[in-house]
């Protein structure tokens, strides 16, 4: 039986924000992969909220149909619609920083709010640079080897991060504080999504940055992030980003691994 929370929805595109009742907190549109749209999914599972997934072909009818007829303007997912209020966003930062301050996951205070979109922020450019932005370039041998210490880099950067903050192994959160808030879930979202997926970024990472790789398997465990990742699992197996540059990814990775 599929949860309430990653149902499907074949409604008309925006049906709910012309007067059609909605059966869900929020609607997402995005593809059936985990890449961005993740990120998202990961935050309403966290929060406990329910919302549906328009298929594929929606879509693309909503990417390839005139702008005017958007619910909001956009080049592509995802999109997030709050049903109760009437909220539409695209892009990823934009929508997590919504669902950061409507679901009580952002810091008290203005510097705290501004580093967790940093963080949102690094963990967009990490997953486009691990897709040779957007696939334009294909991975290659000698390409993963001068880029792996530059995401070496990225993950001190996340590990000075936490470390400013006090965090430990076993404790703490990476901007302080005494719950997880978003930058948290964005963290466990990156790094446990790649490393299920790829075992060679999973070592790369708990090489590179033990107390990001624990604190990202801590707040990964908590009930309703592991539900979201075995339910990830289960709709998308062990695709990530999808098409040929996740295929030569893969490749170098496992390559990678032989050789180590």
């Amino acid at each position: 039986m599929r949860p309430l929370n990653v149902g499907r929805s074949h409604a008309l595109t925006g049906a709910s924000l012309h007067g059609v009742h909605a059966m869900t907190d929020y609607t997402l549109y995005y593809w059936p992969l985990p890449f961005r749209g993740e990120f998202v999914r990961a935050i309403l599972a966290f929060a406990g909220k329910t919302w549906t997934e328009p298929d594929s072909r929606q879509i693309s009818r909503l990417m390839e149909g005139p702008v005017h007829a958007m619910p909001v303007p956009f080049m592509g997912p995802p999109v997030l619609v709050d049903e109760a209020n009437k909220v539409v966003i695209s892009q990823m930062p934009a929508i997590l920083s919504y669902l950061g301050e409507t679901l009580d996951l952002l810091p008290d205070t203005p510097g705290g709010r501004a580093m967790t979109l940093k963080i949102v922020g690094d963990a967009n450019d990490v997953i486009d640079e691990l897709t040779l932005d957007g696939g334009r370039q294909m991975w290659t041998d000698t390409r993963w080897a001068a880029f792996e210490p530059r995401l070496r880099k990225w993950l001190s950067l996340w590990e000075e991060t936490g470390r400013r903050h006090g965090l430990k192994r076993r404790s703490g959160f990476l901007l302080g504080g005494t719950r997880p808030g978003l930058a948290d879930i964005v963290t466990a979202t990156l790094w446990n999504t790649m490393g299920d997926r790829f075992p060679a970024l999973d070592e790369i990472t708990r090489e590179a940055a033990p107390m990001t790789a624990a604190l990202s398997r801590r707040v990964g465990a908590l009930p309703p992030l592991a539900a979201r990742a075995e339910r990830s699992g289960a709709e998308y197996g062990e695709s990530w980003s999808g098409g040929k540059i996740e295929a030569s990814l893969r490749k170098v990775l496992d390559a990678r691994g032989q050789k180590g």
